[in-house]
């Protein structure tokens, strides 16, 4: 095999291009590539100091989105971008038009800095967080997960962690963006969880049937430029969150588990993304528990008209239990 005929063992239903991009993510793998993503505006200040206007190694490229010149990379690699279509070349200049970054052992394909497209595939810390509270809560059951479902699913990485430690279950991955669909079907052959089901559904309404586990790391911000991954809708930005509240009243099965981690603007001390669980969840049969993860996070939006009342952003895991 050359690099540029990709491997088949990613699985059936893989463009050409998909395999080129599960294949740039396994060389990447085997080099020892790692990238830890940070927030954009800790990413934007990190790209702005003097001598990163290039990037001179794999995690140049590949992690901080830089601009490299030709013969950086060895010929393979930029062989399989091509093949890919996530090569940008201007002249001797050319650019990464994915990220990959590192979580829980495995290497997920997203979008590029800055992620300013509709379509855009965001991951960041927020990511780390939710993986981390799905693999908690996931670890603490003594019931096995026999459906499970990341709702918005993104890079895929919620599904992933999921269907890596219930490798018997049927894992789903749904979002509105085809875009993060093809990533995380590409991620999961990376991972090598063959149980993971990309499915283009508005919240679960593309899957019929309860689920035992509903993750989510839904958009929560107010967001102008109504991105997909960004903008939480309503004045608020907690319309997707309480939809997905509301999704696990109707569909998890008994002793099934929602994880959601989203976030909120405090204004005076007062938590509005709280009050409306509370009052959603009043009156079901769910038992509940909200906590703050971070009390402040995106301080940088705060100088924004959006967040003009809010005193801090804080991020937060409802987690939320149907009886057996």
């Amino acid at each position: 095999m050359t690099t540029t005929e990709p491997s088949a063992k990613a699985g059936a239903g893989f463009s050409s291009a998909d395999l080129a991009l599960h294949d740039l993510g396994a060389a990447l793998k085997s080099a020892g590539y790692a990238f830890t993503t940070l927030t954009p505006a800790s990413h934007q200040r990190v790209n702005q100091r003097p001598g990163n206007a290039w990037a001179t190694d794999l995690p140049g490229v590949f992690g901080w989105s830089r601009p490299f010149r030709s013969g950086l990379l060895p010929a393979s690699l930029v062989e399989l971008m091509a093949a890919a279509d996530v090569l940008a070349t201007e002249g001797d200049t050319h650019r990464s038009l994915v990220r990959f970054s590192s979580c829980d052992g495995d290497l997920f394909v997203h979008s590029a800095f800055p992620t300013t497209a509709q379509d855009s595939v965001f991951f960041g810390p927020d990511t780390y967080r939710m993986v981390a509270a799905a693999v908690a809560h996931l670890e603490a059951q003594d019931r096995p997960v026999r459906r499970a479902v990341d709702v918005g699913c993104g890079t895929g990485a919620g599904a992933i962690a999921v269907a890596k430690r219930a490798p018997e279950a049927d894992v789903y991955a749904v979002d509105v963006n085809r875009t993060a669909l093809r990533y995380t079907q590409v991620s999961a052959a990376l991972a090598g969880v063959p149980n993971v089901r990309p499915v283009l559904s508005d919240l679960v309404s593309g899957v019929d049937g309860d689920f035992d586990l509903i993750v989510s790391n839904p958009p929560f911000m107010i967001d102008r430029a109504g991105r997909l991954y960004r903008d939480g809708g309503g004045p608020e930005g907690h319309a997707l969150s309480l939809a997905i509240v509301d999704t696990a009243v109707e569909r998890l099965a008994p002793a099934g588990s929602l994880v959601l981690f989203s976030g909120a603007g405090i204004v005076a001390n007062h938590d509005p993304l709280r009050v409306a669980v509370a009052e959603r969840l009043a009156g079901t049969d769910l038992d509940w528990a909200y906590r703050e993860v971070d009390p402040d996070v995106y301080s940088e939006e705060l100088d924004g008209e959006e967040y003009g009342d809010a005193e801090r952003i804080a991020v937060v895991v409802l987690t939320a239990t149907r009886p057996r």
